[in-house]
């Protein structure tokens, strides 16, 4: 018998797919939920049921917690499984499942209320005798703040204390900076998360990115899966990811991986959590805890041999932990986003092509089709593309080389940059940081942008020569100029050349 009969899945595009394909492979239905935007989405496609929630605005269907429970009664399901983003993090979804007798796969109220709030997160890692960057525990004001920043020393940084995805956060280098740092940093809190709270801490220089990725049952048991290095970011925001850090000693990694359990046993976890340290000069520090399964959980994946989600459904259900197996090789995760390479602003429009990588220890989650359009309304990932190799030089090797197979035209993704990363030296090396895009050579990015145009431009004529408008779309007819500039062939041999010189 299946551990539960029906499992409503809150979330949408490549991680709702994720979980519905573990949750078929366990005999589990699924029902799935929808926007008006996603109303062709592969989820909703792949779920043995669906619901549509509402408009296309998060707030009118992804976040609306009352619609969510809803369709989890009115269909009968008896657990809850919530994805990442949206409302992953959110302890009132928690509590209205738990009203509602449905089980939510994910730690109790209480553990995302106190991790979700970074400056009780740091109280609590503190109890914990979890090594902590200096700084203030508190939120503090403007009233406070240049005499604590003096106390710290310069660079400081400030953080939202119910931040997350990078927002909320400043880097201040001196003194006449603080102020107007605090108001900014106020300010984007509050629009993004309701909350203006900031706190302060010391600026780790040249950090590296190392989180710990930790499993949790109804036991009081709790093991870790090691780490990923999560050090090439944009904005805060992650893009490559990578496992085992060569920067840690067996004894480094122990010990944090001592320490995240540590933390996770202390607030009663349950479930799939990642605790996320800052590494610097042989030391490690505390930086928050993620209370959700990760967007780089499929790095832990490939190592280890584990499905997590699977982990999540078995300890919901009240069942023990799975030993942890032995892990082998290297493994490398990169996130494509529709965006601008150069200045990582989202790009919108419809997939008009989609070549996909494959061969030996190459792995693709994504929920992309030809003709999906890339809609405003949410996160810009498009797909993860994850490579597993038998030691770190095969993996970046065989992630550059899927990187390159994988095309998709119709926008621009952030794939240049990625590549720029991989091939840089300093992270052949392996001797990088969190600084390391603003250093590495972009200039492919101009290439891409001219690859992307042209590709683009080159379906919009395919397509419309294909239903018989050839003529409206290229101003005039056969081989004549696209925008009365550029023959077709001549457009779509620069683009192969563009293609096959690395771009």
């Amino acid at each position: 018998m299946p551990l539960f009969r029906r499992i409503l899945v809150a979330n949408r595009g490549e991680i709702a797919l994720r979980v519905i394909r573990t949750a078929q492979e366990m005999g589990i239905e699924t029902v799935a939920v929808y926007s008006d935007a996603d109303r062709a989405a592969l989820h909703v496609r792949r779920a043995t049921h669906a619901v549509h929630l509402g408009g296309s605005k998060p707030s009118e269907s992804y976040l609306d917690i009352g619609k969510i429970v809803a369709a989890a009664k009115a269909t009968g399901c008896d657990a809850l499984h919530p994805g990442y983003g949206f409302l992953s993090e959110n302890e009132d979804l928690a509590e209205a499942c738990k009203q509602a007798g449905v089980e939510f796969l994910g730690p109790p109220p209480h553990a995302i209320t106190v991790m979700g709030d970074k400056v009780e997160a740091r109280k609590c890692a503190m109890k914990a005798g979890v090594p902590l960057v200096p700084g203030l525990q508190d939120d503090v004001d403007a009233a406070g703040l240049v005499a604590a920043a003096k106390e710290v020393g310069y660079p400081v940084m400030l953080k939202a204390a119910a931040g997350g995805g990078g927002k909320g956060i400043r880097i201040v280098r001196e003194e006449k900076q603080l102020v107007e740092a605090f108001e900014l940093a106020r300010a984007e809190a509050k629009s993004s998360f309701g909350d203006d709270r900031i706190y302060l801490e010391k600026f780790v220089t040249r950090p590296r990115h190392v989180e710990i990725q930790v499993m949790a049952d109804k036991h009081g048991n709790c093991v870790s899966y090691g780490e990923r290095e999560c050090s090439v970011q944009r904005r805060h925001q992650k893009l490559v990811e990578e496992s085992p850090c060569v920067a840690l000693s067996p004894e480094m990694r122990a010990a944090m991986g001592k320490a995240a359990c540590d933390l996770a046993k202390s607030v009663g976890y349950v479930g799939a959590g990642t605790v996320e340290f800052l590494w610097s000069e042989g030391r490690f520090y505390f930086m928050e805890m993620n209370t959700r399964l990760q967007v780089e959980h499929p790095v832990t994946e490939m190592r280890y041999g584990v499905d997590l989600v699977r982990e999540q459904i078995r300890v919901g259900a009240g069942e023990k932990l799975s030993p942890v197996p032995e892990p082998r090789g290297h493994a490398i995760e990169v996130r494509v986003n529709a965006e601008d390479p150069a200045t990582y602003f989202p790009s919108l429009g419809k997939l008009t092509r989609i070549n996909l990588p494959g061969g030996p220890g190459v792995r693709l989650d994504s929920a992309m089709f030809r003709g999906m359009e890339v809609t405003p309304f949410y996160d810009s990932m498009l797909a993860k593309l994850v490579v597993h190799g038998q030691d770190r030089e095969q993996a970046i090797a065989r992630c550059i080389r899927a990187l390159r197979e994988l095309r998709i035209v119709g926008v621009m993704t952030s794939l240049p940059v990625a590549l720029a990363a991989l091939r840089a030296d300093e992270f052949v090396r392996g001797d990088y940081d969190t600084g390391i895009l603003e250093r590495v050579d972009k200039k492919p990015s101009a290439q891409h942008r001219e690859l992307a145009m042209l590709a683009a431009a080159a379906a919009r004529f395919l397509v419309a020569e294909r239903a018989g408008a050839a003529g409206s779309a290229s101003g005039g007819g056969g081989d004549g100029p696209v925008g009365g500039t550029t023959p077709r062939w001549a457009m779509l041999g620069r683009a192969d050349r563009l293609r096959r010189s690395g771009s």
